[in-house]
């Protein structure tokens, strides 16, 4: 990202934001409430169109923002709200968008076989995919919505406070399957509060305030305190 700037009105959301996300890492993006996070999200996401700058993959220029552009160069996101289609079992929501036009890209029973391999990677051992999603508590349509995300295997993958409805086993279970993401050279993109997840999951750490980056801390200076202060509004 080079530059990049989107305002709302009055509100600047991001101010000229320079970052270099690298495969192979777990780049967390840290800033507290209004700080631009979500907005940075939703741009790499292609859901918002920024008003000036510049996004490049592998050297060349994002000239067009739409979901299906960035998913297209492989990157793919669960946002913060949990997205899920009602009234549609688990294994329909892991595989929503998936398929072709005419016909299932996958069988149902792969499509059923595969969620349920997913879901027992990420804490969720012997869940029966064919509840309907939404009969189900809220950790299960979480770790559907970030089943939906690994089904398509991304390049670059972007948890937007993914943990915020998991447990602790379900939360160490996706840092499992983040490290192995992460030695395959997939980038994940990482957005937390939590300094203990931070501190455990990070390569690199990009500090938002105001729109703006205060700094960026690779992984030999990462200090809770020192991202503490960061993160703290001007006189604070």
């Amino acid at each position: 990202m080079r530059r990049l700037s989107k305002s709302f009105g009055p509100t600047q959301a991001l101010v000229d934001v320079d970052a270099e996300f690298v495969g192979g890492t777990v780049h967390t993006v840290l800033g507290e409430n209004g700080s631009g996070k979500s907005t940075l999200v939703k741009a790499l996401s292609g859901v918002v169109v920024p008003d000036s700058g510049t996004i490049e993959i592998d050297g060349c220029i994002v000239s067009q923002f739409a979901p299906r552009i960035m998913q297209l160069h492989g990157i793919e996101t669960v946002f913060q709200e949990v997205l899920t289609a009602p009234n549609r079992s688990i294994v329909e929501n892991v595989y929503l968008g998936y398929h072709g036009l005419w016909r299932d890209r996958l069988s149902r029973a792969a499509q059923k076989r595969s969620s349920q391999e997913i879901l027992e990677l990420l804490g969720a051992p012997g869940l029966d995919v064919r509840l309907e999603v939404d009969a189900t508590p809220l950790f299960v349509q979480q770790l559907t919505v970030i089943a939906r995300a690994l089904v398509r295997e991304p390049r670059a993958l972007i948890l937007d406070e993914a943990t915020a409805a998991l447990g602790l086993a379900e939360r160490n279970a996706l840092f499992e399957v983040i490290r192995e993401l992460r030695d395959r050279g997939v980038l994940v993109v990482f957005v937390s509060h939590r300094m203990d997840e931070i501190m455990e999951i990070s390569n690199s750490v990009t500090v938002l305030r105001n729109g703006a980056v205060i700094d960026h801390v690779d992984r030999d200076h990462l200090e809770p305190s020192l991202l503490l202060r960061l993160m703290a509004p001007l006189g604070v």
